[in-house]
């Protein structure tokens, strides 16, 4: 398998990385405002709040994306993960989450945690695969399709 590679976000790639996550909100569940908002101004929602936006190429087309929500000093949320539609199921999910994890500890991050449901098997496997475990989620949860909260401790 060719390597893929990663970059950061530039304001160039803000219409892909709605779209990315547009078509996986849609596929599997809806877009909630929350989504909307965040996924048309990431660089207010998430960069100038301390966060980050990686992008993932291959053969310098890019396939994927993820962000870092800063949440609290040394606490990121991993999110708005997608992938391309025809590079999914080929492993590229396993790449990307190598490479957060990799991210965060390079930044010295205590702790990251994550939002997902239980109907995305797939991903739920992923995340255990890689340490992260699930712990309670909070009653007022940003998106209503969260329904696991899993985290993974970096020290």
């Amino acid at each position: 398998m060719d390597e893929i590679t990663f970059r950061k976000y530039t304001s160039e790639d803000a219409s892909l990385f709605k779209s990315l996550n547009i078509e996986w909100l849609e596929k599997y569940f809806v877009v909630e405002p929350i989504d909307e908002l965040v996924l048309s101004n990431p660089q207010t929602e998430i960069l100038d709040k301390g966060g980050f936006i990686l992008m993932a190429e291959f053969n310098k087309k890019v396939i994927g994306t993820f962000a870092f929500i800063k949440k609290e000093e040394l606490l990121y949320e991993f999110s708005k993960m997608a992938i391309q539609p025809s590079y999914r199921g080929k492993g590229y999910g396993n790449t990307m989450i190598q490479f957060a994890i990799s991210f965060a500890e390079q930044h010295h991050w205590k702790k990251i945690i994550l939002y997902s449901n239980t109907l995305l098997e797939n991903s739920i496997h992923l995340y255990r695969k890689y340490g992260f475990i699930e712990v309670p989620i909070e009653e007022q949860v940003v998106y209503s399709r969260g329904n696991i909260k899993m985290e993974l401790n970096l020290n």
